[in-house]
């Protein structure tokens, strides 16, 4: 069965850190670009970063720009997201997704359009006093 799945998510208190992990099972990761994105409740889904498939490119949403850092590991095919700085305002649900083409990196992190073909089932990040 091919799909990616996420883990790290969970409780912190604002200012925090917390660092998300996304493997995959079934395929090869370093094929793919691979985009982090959350949705709040009530709110749309949201491209936070995405990275090329050699790790050369890192891209960032102004909203997590400085505080989050994505990297990845091709050997152990996992994509990490390490947020730092949390605010009440990061709380959502968090996926990573493989995306159909490394040229998505871009339009994800900038509302424009883009294109998956694997979705993980998501991690709950829940930033609070």
């Amino acid at each position: 069965q091919l799909r990616l799945v996420e883990s790290g998510g969970g409780v912190v208190q604002p200012g925090g850190s917390l660092r998300l992990s996304c493997a995959a099972s079934g395929f090869t990761l370093d094929y793919y670009a691979i985009g982090w994105f959350r949705q709040a409740p009530g709110k749309e889904r949201e491209g936070v970063s995405c990275i090329s498939r050699s790790a050369g490119s890192a891209m960032y949403a102004d909203s997590v720009k400085g505080r989050f850092t994505i990297s990845r590991d091709n050997a152990n095919g996992t994509v990490y997201l390490q947020m730092n700085s949390l605010e009440p305002g990061d709380t959502a649900v968090y996926y990573c997704a493989a995306l159909n083409a490394p040229s998505y990196c871009k339009p994800l992190v900038s509302g424009g359009y883009y294109a998956v073909d694997f979705w993980g089932e998501g991690t709950l990040v829940t930033v609070s006093s």
